[in-house]
Protein backbone atom coordinates (compact mmCIF):
# COMPACT_ATOMS: atom_id res chain seq x y z
CA UNK A 1 0.00 0.00 0.00
CA UNK A 2 1.27 3.29 -1.08
CA UNK A 3 1.52 6.31 1.68
CA UNK A 4 -1.04 8.15 -0.22
CA UNK A 5 -3.35 5.34 0.87
CA UNK A 6 -2.38 4.29 4.09
CA UNK A 7 -3.16 8.30 5.33
CA UNK A 8 -6.38 7.94 3.15
CA UNK A 9 -7.25 4.39 5.40
CA UNK A 10 -6.02 6.24 8.65
CA UNK A 11 -8.20 9.35 7.62
CA UNK A 12 -10.85 7.06 6.99
CA UNK A 13 -10.71 4.98 9.86
CA UNK A 14 -10.70 8.27 12.57
CA UNK A 15 -13.28 10.03 10.23
CA UNK A 16 -15.80 6.43 10.82
CA UNK A 17 -15.16 6.76 14.75
CA UNK A 18 -16.10 10.39 14.40
CA UNK A 19 -19.14 9.96 12.21
CA UNK A 20 -20.17 7.66 14.75
CA UNK A 21 -20.24 9.69 17.68
CA UNK A 22 -21.33 13.08 15.98
CA UNK A 23 -22.96 11.99 12.68
CA UNK A 24 -22.41 12.61 9.25
CA UNK A 25 -23.41 16.25 9.62
CA UNK A 26 -21.18 16.80 11.82
CA UNK A 27 -18.25 15.58 10.49
CA UNK A 28 -16.19 18.52 9.12
CA UNK A 29 -13.30 18.69 6.92
CA UNK A 30 -11.23 21.04 9.43
CA UNK A 31 -12.77 19.20 12.36
CA UNK A 32 -11.39 16.07 11.12
CA UNK A 33 -8.15 17.67 10.34
CA UNK A 34 -7.89 19.26 13.47
CA UNK A 35 -8.30 15.84 15.42
CA UNK A 36 -5.95 14.28 12.55
CA UNK A 37 -3.08 17.04 13.59
CA UNK A 38 -3.53 17.62 9.72
CA UNK A 39 -3.67 20.84 7.44
CA UNK A 40 -7.20 21.43 5.87
CA UNK A 41 -5.08 21.72 2.62
CA UNK A 42 -4.00 18.31 3.50
CA UNK A 43 -7.06 16.80 4.03
CA UNK A 44 -8.47 18.50 1.35
CA UNK A 45 -6.20 16.94 -1.05
CA UNK A 46 -7.77 13.65 -0.14
CA UNK A 47 -11.25 14.46 -0.15
CA UNK A 48 -12.28 17.71 -2.58
CA UNK A 49 -15.46 18.48 -0.40
CA UNK A 50 -17.72 17.59 3.17
CA UNK A 51 -19.74 15.67 0.70
CA UNK A 52 -17.30 13.22 -0.80
CA UNK A 53 -15.90 12.56 2.59
CA UNK A 54 -19.52 11.47 3.60
CA UNK A 55 -19.47 9.32 0.75
CA UNK A 56 -15.95 7.83 1.57
CA UNK A 57 -17.34 7.43 5.64
CA UNK A 58 -20.14 5.37 3.89
CA UNK A 59 -18.34 3.29 1.33
CA UNK A 60 -15.95 2.56 4.48
CA UNK A 61 -18.54 1.49 7.31
CA UNK A 62 -19.81 -0.41 3.81
CA UNK A 63 -16.98 -2.39 3.30
CA UNK A 64 -17.01 -3.24 7.02
CA UNK A 65 -20.48 -4.35 6.97
CA UNK A 66 -20.04 -6.69 4.32
CA UNK A 67 -17.36 -7.84 6.37
CA UNK A 68 -19.24 -8.52 9.83
CA UNK A 69 -22.39 -8.65 8.16
CA UNK A 70 -22.71 -10.01 5.14
CA UNK A 71 -19.58 -12.40 4.13
CA UNK A 72 -20.35 -14.45 7.93
CA UNK A 73 -24.24 -14.77 6.89
CA UNK A 74 -23.51 -16.23 3.48
CA UNK A 75 -21.25 -18.89 4.83
CA UNK A 76 -24.07 -20.05 6.98
CA UNK A 77 -26.49 -22.84 6.22
CA UNK A 78 -29.20 -21.66 3.13
CA UNK A 79 -32.83 -20.84 4.82
CA UNK A 80 -33.67 -20.02 8.20
CA UNK A 81 -30.13 -21.00 9.61
CA UNK A 82 -28.86 -18.19 7.53
CA UNK A 83 -31.98 -15.38 8.10
CA UNK A 84 -31.08 -16.11 12.24
CA UNK A 85 -27.28 -15.47 11.29
CA UNK A 86 -27.77 -12.08 9.19
CA UNK A 87 -30.20 -10.68 12.02
CA UNK A 88 -27.34 -11.94 15.00
CA UNK A 89 -24.62 -10.44 12.78
CA UNK A 90 -26.66 -7.58 12.06
CA UNK A 91 -26.84 -6.95 16.03
CA UNK A 92 -23.54 -7.67 16.75
CA UNK A 93 -22.75 -4.62 14.21
CA UNK A 94 -24.81 -2.53 15.65
CA UNK A 95 -23.35 -3.38 19.04
CA UNK A 96 -19.75 -3.34 17.92
CA UNK A 97 -17.69 -0.81 20.52
CA UNK A 98 -15.63 0.46 16.98
CA UNK A 99 -18.91 2.55 16.41
CA UNK A 100 -19.87 4.29 19.85
CA UNK A 101 -23.14 5.69 18.47
CA UNK A 102 -24.15 2.28 16.74
CA UNK A 103 -25.37 1.21 13.71
CA UNK A 104 -23.99 4.23 10.93
CA UNK A 105 -26.52 3.68 8.31
CA UNK A 106 -29.52 3.66 10.76
CA UNK A 107 -27.89 6.72 12.36
CA UNK A 108 -27.69 8.75 8.49
CA UNK A 109 -30.65 7.82 7.44
CA UNK A 110 -31.95 9.84 9.87
CA UNK A 111 -29.50 12.32 9.05
CA UNK A 112 -30.26 12.13 5.40
CA UNK A 113 -33.40 11.00 4.35
CA UNK A 114 -34.74 14.84 3.48
CA UNK A 115 -31.53 16.03 1.94
CA UNK A 116 -30.68 15.28 -1.94
CA UNK A 117 -26.73 14.53 -3.12
CA UNK A 118 -24.19 11.97 -3.10
CA UNK A 119 -24.22 10.87 0.38
CA UNK A 120 -28.18 10.01 0.20
CA UNK A 121 -27.97 8.04 -3.36
CA UNK A 122 -24.87 6.38 -1.82
CA UNK A 123 -26.97 5.42 1.53
CA UNK A 124 -30.02 4.65 -0.54
CA UNK A 125 -27.88 2.11 -2.38
CA UNK A 126 -26.41 0.28 0.41
CA UNK A 127 -30.19 0.08 2.07
CA UNK A 128 -31.57 -1.55 -1.07
CA UNK A 129 -28.70 -4.05 -1.47
CA UNK A 130 -28.76 -5.38 2.48
CA UNK A 131 -33.27 -5.48 1.74
CA UNK A 132 -32.54 -7.33 -1.24
CA UNK A 133 -29.76 -9.94 0.88
CA UNK A 134 -32.67 -10.19 3.11
CA UNK A 135 -35.53 -10.68 1.13
CA UNK A 136 -33.57 -13.11 -1.11
CA UNK A 137 -32.56 -14.91 2.54
CA UNK A 138 -36.28 -14.74 3.31
CA UNK A 139 -37.66 -16.54 0.03
CA UNK A 140 -35.30 -19.22 0.61
CA UNK A 141 -36.49 -19.75 3.97
CA UNK A 142 -39.69 -19.82 2.85
CA UNK A 143 -39.25 -22.25 -0.52
CA UNK A 144 -37.43 -24.55 2.47
CA UNK A 145 -40.65 -24.50 4.11
CA UNK A 146 -39.15 -22.74 7.39
CA UNK A 147 -41.23 -19.76 7.30
CA UNK A 148 -45.04 -19.65 8.10
CA UNK A 149 -47.15 -19.97 5.27
CA UNK A 150 -48.32 -16.59 3.69
CA UNK A 151 -45.84 -14.55 5.27
CA UNK A 152 -43.90 -12.01 2.21
CA UNK A 153 -40.12 -12.01 1.95
CA UNK A 154 -40.38 -8.23 1.46
CA UNK A 155 -42.55 -7.90 4.49
CA UNK A 156 -39.69 -9.64 6.56
CA UNK A 157 -37.61 -7.65 5.05
CA UNK A 158 -39.50 -4.88 6.30
CA UNK A 159 -39.88 -6.15 9.69
CA UNK A 160 -36.75 -7.05 10.48
CA UNK A 161 -35.66 -3.46 9.34
CA UNK A 162 -38.11 -2.43 11.57
CA UNK A 163 -36.91 -4.66 14.66
CA UNK A 164 -33.29 -3.14 14.35
CA UNK A 165 -34.17 0.70 14.11
CA UNK A 166 -36.25 -0.42 17.69
CA UNK A 167 -33.03 -2.28 19.13
CA UNK A 168 -31.01 0.50 18.42
CA UNK A 169 -33.13 3.48 19.62
CA UNK A 170 -34.70 1.33 22.89
CA UNK A 171 -30.61 0.19 23.31
CA UNK A 172 -28.46 3.81 22.56
CA UNK A 173 -31.40 6.23 23.15
CA UNK A 174 -33.69 4.85 25.64
CA UNK A 175 -30.63 3.25 27.69
CA UNK A 176 -33.09 -0.39 27.63
CA UNK A 177 -31.27 -3.27 29.10
CA UNK A 178 -33.55 -5.28 27.99
CA UNK A 179 -33.29 -4.00 24.06
CA UNK A 180 -31.53 -7.23 22.84
CA UNK A 181 -33.72 -9.72 24.30
CA UNK A 182 -36.98 -7.59 23.31
CA UNK A 183 -35.00 -7.33 19.57
CA UNK A 184 -35.11 -10.98 19.57
CA UNK A 185 -38.38 -11.74 20.94
CA UNK A 186 -39.23 -9.86 18.47
CA UNK A 187 -37.52 -11.58 15.83
CA UNK A 188 -38.85 -15.15 16.87
CA UNK A 189 -42.49 -13.62 16.43
CA UNK A 190 -41.31 -12.83 13.32
CA UNK A 191 -40.43 -16.02 12.09
CA UNK A 192 -42.67 -18.03 14.17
Amino acid sequence: MRKGEETQERILERALQLAARVGLEGLTIGGLASDLGMSKSGLFAHFRSKEELQVQVLRTASQRFEEVVVQPTLRTSRGLPRLRALFAHWLAWAEDPRSPGGCIFLAAAAELDDRPGAPREYLVHTQEALRSLIIRVARQSAELGQLPAGLEPEQVAFELFGIVLGYQHARRLMGDPLAKERAIKAFERLIG
